[in-house]
């Protein structure tokens, strides 16, 4: 099944990670259709054409103890890696290898610099078409204001380098021990079955 147009334009919209929470909400209760269809070629176009890599925001003034140089990034991660972890992108729903990745046991390391994350009993069913954790290992994710376009969103990046993980929205109703749903790339992450010490 193909998307339509509107779906495609959701996606598209959805991807310049500019969406009010209600609107995300909105769009969460659909997502399930959208990630059963596969996502035309043109989508990446249109995913880099509204990345937020050119955005304003106090994420991209802010320093970590991992510093590279977006040649040495570049030099390490695929272009896709690239593309969301370092300039801001999003993959499209339903396509991420931990959407419906479900372990008992382990953790989610950042697929830059392997810093340990989530821990897989973190992680819920949302239907939004991304990965979705209730909590994160503390200190591990910093959290920043995300005003770009003029609408309010918190967005979430790794502690240690500062990679783009995705957005954390609250409120949404899910009967999780925090009300939170941090909204991850897939492509942001890496798992490993064994705990690592955060």
């Amino acid at each position: 099944m193909r998307p339509s147009l509107f779906t495609s334009i959701i996606y598209a919209t959805a991807n310049t990670t500019r969406l009010t929470t209600a609107a995300r909400t909105g769009l969460a209760r659909f997502a399930p259709a959208v990630a059963a269809a596969s996502v035309p070629r043109h989508m990446s176009f249109l995913s880099n054409l509204f990345s937020s890599s050119s955005s304003s925001n106090s994420a991209s003034n802010m320093s970590y103890p991992d510093s590279r140089t977006a040649d040495e990034w570049r030099a390490v991660l695929n272009k896709e890696q690239f593309r969301i972890l370092r300039e801001k992108g999003t993959e499209a729903p339903g396509s991420g290898t931990y959407d419906k990745h479900y372990p008992s046991d382990g953790v989610y390391t950042c697929a830059g610099c392997a810093t340990p994350l989530y821990k897989a009993n973190h992680k819920f069913k949302s239907g939004c078409g991304w990965p979705a954790y209730f909590d994160s290992i503390p200190g591990a994710v910093t959290r920043h204001e995300d005003r770009a376009f003029g609408m309010a969103r918190t967005e979430i990046v790794c502690s240690n380098c500062g990679g783009h993980l995705g957005h954390v929205f609250k409120g949404e109703g899910f009967p999780t021990p925090t009300d939170e749903r941090h909204c991850v790339n897939s492509v942001s992450l890496n798992f490993t079955p064994e705990d690592k010490k955060a």
